[in-house]
């Protein structure tokens, strides 16, 4: 009777592992004893309605989402983790992962989110780590992260912020590690680490903050680290720093030119100070840094004359270990700080310059409480709105320390000079699909400080320079979906500060000489989905810190490579989806020395030179040529940085001449889905386990051949049984 009771519950657990195996989907793996699945790669292009519903941790990186619908994962509430790096997302619906109340671990990094929405991540309550690194976010929405909070860590670094407005961080009450580092930050409100009572870390390294934001920093009250370096800062005013419990800042490779020998007075708990690579020549005592124990100086032009005295003589005194040596006088060229005498630091002519006056912040003008008839504005997070209120002119009479005013969805036709009169604190203006197909000269007069302009979804053909008059701090210029046939050539010479310039959708044909003149600090240009066949040898030549070019789903049918001479600092390139059969050599050279990612894929392409990728090599960190029509690509055998290679959907000839790319592949630790084309006996079998190379001269050499021949034959057999997935997972039934 035991062993009949037995054989039902065995009965019984297969029948159950039979049914969930069976709702494992295409081309997921399923692990349903640890309820992990794992759909890598796959071009999944919604997520599967399939996956079975007690799953925990779900993966779905290199997949094709573009947009995370509302809802999207209803089906699964018990996640715990969920991993959507590099799904090319690029909008998450409000409520899109409601429902998922036990997620701890969200991933959404290397994707091309652009804005955060007030409720894009609704229903997360219990949260607790969110990456968003290495996406293209420009604006964070006021209340984006009220619900957050259980967060601990929230990773916003390679996004494209410049500003940060007051309150922006509402709801990370747990939250101990903000990541900032790699955006364009250089404006912060005073108040926009204000509801972080709990953080203990902050990284605004390599951002462009020109001086100390020191009155947002005097709301981080527990932080014990903050980073500052890779910031343009030049000097750091007295007492510019006033944080109760700060241990560790970092202000290296900045511009520093002095710093006040008060500066640290407020922050007392200061023990490791890194003043590494700025053009300091000297430093005064720093009063008040009584527990400071490490200095870090190295890197500097110091000037060792007798005016450094009472700095070393303070170092000595309170102990601090210093890093840095001498750069003058040529005697003491090289010499360590620590290991100077007195009598060695001799007069000399005065050499520490004038401390800058640094501007000071005008008074915030308090709000009068007005509010156009019919709008909504919120005197806590400085925001008016009047959004899809079917108006025909712009309304006036908002609080002149508005922010942010979202006019989305009217009917406005036409912006008139002088728009928004009063509104010399925005930094934020929303005007899409307002119908705008004129645009007139002094229509964003007086609008000092704006940052973000988003004219999505309108009728702009044409736009004249003299419409950003008055405007000078604009960087972000959003003009998608519009009616343009041409960049508006000649329009960016009002713009110095233009960083991002959204153009995708448009009808744009050439970029021809001059288009960007002006455009001299412009990093991001997007031409997605536009209409360009050619472009100008020159025509991107005035962009010359330009990190990235989109290009792909247009109508060019070679590589531009004249027009990427001159680009020394672009890391990504994308060509996805042009109709370029062929790609000759050199085809990168230009870039080769800065280029990192490179879209290849969806085009048809027929041939890739043998010298195609000269130049390029260990730099490049992601490589995409899916769904084209090569059967064999150069040697990449010297790209050792690679982090993704998707070569899926390509018709490989599984010849002798393809076991170079065979040998490689078995070096690498990536899935990179290259699949046999032919010969007809190896078509659809992945490149690493076809039999067709045993016959290939040399296949008995290197990794891919060096057991012996009856080794070889046992391997053989095994591979053609099939590759085994990882312990745990059984692959799709489908």
């Amino acid at each position: 009777m035991r062993l009949s009771w037995g054989l039902f519950l065995l009965t019984v657990a297969l029948a159950l592992w039979g049914v969930a195996a069976t709702r494992c989907p295409l081309p997921c793996m399923c692990d349903n004893l640890r309820a992990h699945v794992l759909c890598l790669n796959g071009n999944l292009t919604a997520v599967p309605s399939t996956i079975p519903q007690l799953t925990k941790k779900l993966d779905l990186p290199g997949n094709s989402f573009t947009v995370i619908p509302v809802g999207a994962f209803l089906a699964t509430p018990y996640l715990t983790h969920l991993d959507l790096q590099r799904c090319k997302v690029e909008r998450l619906e409000e409520g899109a992962f409601r429902g998922l109340g036990r997620l701890i671990y969200l991933n959404l990094a290397s994707n091309s989110i652009a804005l955060l929405y007030q409720e894009s991540l609704d229903g997360l309550s219990s949260l607790q780590q969110l990456l968003l690194a290495g996406n293209r976010i420009e604006e964070i929405q006021p209340g984006a992260f009220g619900h957050l909070g259980s967060l601990t860590v929230l990773d916003l670094r390679a996004n494209a912020l410049v500003y940060l407005p007051d309150m922006v961080f509402q709801g990370l009450q747990a939250l101990r590690w903000l990541r900032l580092s790699h955006n364009a930050l250089h404006v912060l409100g005073s108040e926009a680490f204000a509801a972080l009572p709990s953080l203990h870390r902050l990284s605004l390294d390599h951002n462009e903050l020109q001086a100390l934001p020191s009155e947002a920093l005097a709301r981080l009250d527990r932080a014990t680290w903050l980073d500052l370096g890779h910031n343009p800062i030049t000097y750091v005013a007295e007492e510019a720093l006033a944080m109760d419990s700060l241990k560790h800042l970092f202000l290296d490779h900045a511009a520093l030119q002095d710093v006040a020998h008060n500066a640290f007075t407020h922050s007392p708990q200061l023990r490791m100070l890194d003043l590494s690579k700025n053009q300091l020549q000297g430093l005064l005592p720093l009063a008040g840094a009584r527990r400071l124990v490490r200095i870090n100086l190295a890197g500097n032009p110091l000037l060792c004359s007798c005016l450094l005295h009472p700095f070393h003589d303070w170092l000595v005194r309170a102990r601090v270990q210093v890093e840095g040596a001498c750069a003058m006088p040529p005697n003491l060229h090289g010499r360590p700080l620590d290991s100077l005498r007195p009598t060695e630091m001799r007069c000399g002519n005065p050499w520490l310059p004038p401390s800058p006056t640094m501007p000071t912040e005008q008074p915030r003008v308090a709000s009068s409480g007005q509010c156009p008839q019919g709008c909504t504005c919120s005197s806590d997070f400085r925001h008016g709105s009047c959004e899809n209120r079917d108006l025909h002119e712009i309304p006036q009479g908002f609080p002149k320390d508005t922010r942010l005013l979202d006019l989305r969805r009217n009917a406005f036709g036409t912006v008139p000079p002088d728009a928004f009169p009063g509104l010399k604190e925005l930094v934020s203006l929303h005007l899409q699909s307002c119908s705008i197909g004129v645009l007139r000269p002094g229509a964003l007069r007086g609008l000092e400080n704006l940052v973000y302009l988003y004219l999505t979804n309108n009728h702009l053909s044409t736009l004249a320079a003299a419409a950003f008059k008055g405007a000078p701090r604009l960087a972000y210029l959003d003009l998608d979906h519009n009616a343009f046939t041409h960049l508006p050539a000649g329009a960016f010479q009002l713009l110095p500060n233009l960083i991002s310039l959204h153009l995708q959708h448009n009808a744009i044909r050439e970029l021809a000489e001059g288009d960007l003149a002006g455009a001299g600090g412009l990093r991001w240009l997007h031409l997605t989905g536009n209409a360009i066949e050619c472009i100008a040898p020159a025509a991107l030549a005035p962009a010359k810190m330009l990190e990235k070019l989109h290009l792909e789903g247009n109508h060019l049918a070679e590589v531009p490579t004249a027009a990427l001479w001159g680009l020394p600092a672009l890391s990504e390139l994308k060509l996805s989806r042009n109709p370029i059969k062929h790609v000759g050599d050199s085809a990168f050279l230009p870039v080769a020395s800065s280029l990192q990612h490179l879209y290849l894929d969806n085009m048809g392409l027929q041939q890739i030179s043998p010298g195609a990728f000269i130049g390029l090599g260990p730099k490049i960190r992601s490589l995409y040529l899916e769904n084209n029509k090569m059967s064999n690509i150069p040697d990449m055998s010297n790209f050792t940085g690679l982090e993704i290679l998707n070569l899926r959907n390509v018709p490989f000839h599984c010849d002798c001449q393809l076991l170079p790319l065979r040998r490689w592949i078995d070096k690498l630790n990536l899935r990179v889905g290259a699949t046999c084309g032919s010969p007809a006996e190896a078509r659809g079998i992945k490149v690493k386990l076809s039999t067709t190379f045993q016959t290939c001269p040399g296949w008995g050499q290197g990794k891919a051949g060096g057991a012996s021949p009856d080794k070889s034959k046992a391997a053989s057999k095994k591979k053609r049984s099939g590759k085994s997935p990882p312990r745990g997972f059984k692959k799709s039934r489908a």
